[in-house]
């Protein structure tokens, strides 16, 4: 995750070794990324904080799988079944949520200051 964040940002893999002490430093407000464009300290730190934030993420992620799958040695988790199953009751909600957002947005893509817009728009 921090290396693809990083990246998407403009900072390569290559360019990140041994980069820290400029990175941190609060008197380079300049520093230039793989495409020559360049950053202040604060901008940097606001990657950084993404780049925290997506690995813990992703640690969560990965202990939810681990959970499912540490749950039999055998069997398949459908064989075996889930003893707390209405855990994932909240999941058909989550996509609802996701595709009733993304209609909105698509919604407010097609008819900009709508009522979809006026109302929905936070």
């Amino acid at each position: 995750a921090y290396f693809v964040i990083m990246a998407e940002y403009g900072f390569k893999w290559d360019l990140l070794f041994g980069l820290r002490k400029d990175w941190d430093s609060k008197g380079v407000n300049d520093l230039e990324d793989s495409y020559g464009q360049e950053w202040t300290y604060k901008a940097r730190k606001q990657v950084e904080y993404t780049c925290h934030t997506a690995y813990f993420v992703s640690i969560v992620v990965v202990q939810w799988a681990d959970l499912i799958i540490c749950k039999t040695r055998r069997n398949s988790v459908i064989q075996q079944g889930m003893r707390f199953s209405w855990w994932f009751i909240a999941l058909p909600f989550s996509l609802l949520i996701f595709i009733y957002d993304e209609v909105r947005r698509f919604l407010i893509r097609q008819y900009p200051g709508g009522w979809v817009e006026r109302e929905t728009y936070y």
